[in-house]
């Protein structure tokens, strides 16, 4: 009978002593990130419907944790636990607890980016939205052709909001798509960018908010080179105020179905009727040609003077100007741009 308590002591000790250590090694993992500091960041998904205790087998799949035993152990010794669904940003060296806390976090938005690309025009931002399936054709021209349903910290146009609508990368989520939100978030980055910030400027330009926005249209479609655009931009204010034409071709563009169709190009430059062809009208267009950045603008409202009254590219794209017609015309023949 000694001999039995003897026996059933040393186990007790043994299980006990296998107890305490695997209590320890258990307290040591869930204390110990799977990498160093500094490891790259990755996306962990928690599925619809996943149990917490569900998401150790997930975590140690995706090698964020060592053994879901320790996951399952943190969330017996922590309570409650309430992960989000979605996709959450964590790395391999958080701590199962800093995970957990990451988890319950709100998970990443599911938009994905659509690009508004500078000077594009309202149908060619309703086209890349149509072929990206977040709306029937015409539905974003249709909105933007309503300025009365959005709010600006400046005047709107009573008539179209092309010119005002910012390109640049946007958030969207497919399946939720909201054309109108789209609109207003473009007009409010319009206000950051470029008029809120240059408000006091614009007003000592001698220019209407709406002048600038015309003539950053044609400067974000004639002149590449930002750095450029100012010196363009005071040739073309020279021109309208002395009463010359413009002679800028993009607005001949501007009512094309397609920018690039040369034969309806063609053939709307030799149309005197055509309020867009600025090679035969004097003054400004009678609106914006597509969408400028915040560099085409800043040309617009702050142009640099200069001697020169003509320009043009050459096939390397690089601007060359002239002070006078004759220039102009042998630095058509010099460069063949004709």
């Amino acid at each position: 009978m000694k001999k039995v308590l003897v026996s059933l002591a040393v186990v007790f000790v043994l299980l006990a002593a296998a107890g305490v250590g695997a209590f320890w090694w258990v307290e040591q993992a869930a204390h110990q990130a799977v990498a160093a500091p500094g490891a790259t960041p990755v996306e962990f998904t928690v599925p619809k419907g996943t149990s917490g205790r569900g998401l150790g087998v997930l975590l140690a799949n995706q090698g964020l944790i060592r053994d879901a035993r320790v996951w399952r152990w943190h969330l017996f010794r922590r309570g409650s636990f309430s992960p989000k669904a979605g996709r959450h940003p964590v790395s391999p060296s958080m701590t199962v607890a800093e995970l957990a806390t990451v988890l319950e976090g709100n998970p990443l938005p599911d938009d994905i980016p659509f690009l508004v690309v500078e000077g594009w025009r309202l149908r060619d931002t309703d086209a890349a939205l149509t072929a990206a399936g977040f709306i029937t054709a015409g539905a974003y021209i249709t909105a933007a052709s309503n300025p009365s349903r959005f709010t600006a910290p400046f005047p709107l146009p009573t008539t179209t909001l092309e010119g005002y609508l910012y390109p640049e990368s946007y958030g969207v989520i497919p399946g939720k798509f909201d054309v109108e939100d789209l609109i207003q978030r473009q007009l409010n980055a319009f206000g950051e960018r470029f008029y809120t910030p240059n408000r006091d400027a614009i007003s000592k330009s001698g220019r209407t908010l709406h002048e600038v926005v015309v003539m950053a249209s044609m400067l974000e479609r004639e002149e590449p080179v930002p750095d450029q655009r100012p010196l363009v931009a005071g040739i073309l204010w020279k021109r309208v105020d002395k009463g010359y034409p413009l002679g800028v071709d993009a607005t001949s563009r501007y009512v094309l179905a397609q920018w690039n169709d040369r034969k309806a190009f063609l053939q709307r430059l030799r149309d005197p009727e055509d309020p867009y062809n600025t090679r035969h009208r004097k003054g400004l267009p009678p609106g914006p040609i597509g969408a400028p950045t915040v560099a085409s603008l800043q040309a617009a409202m702050a142009p640099t003077p200069s001697e020169f009254w003509y320009y043009l590219h050459d096939a390397q794209k690089t601007l060359r100007p002239s002070r006078n017609a004759e220039e102009h015309e042998a630095l058509r023949r010099k460069y063949n741009v004709y």
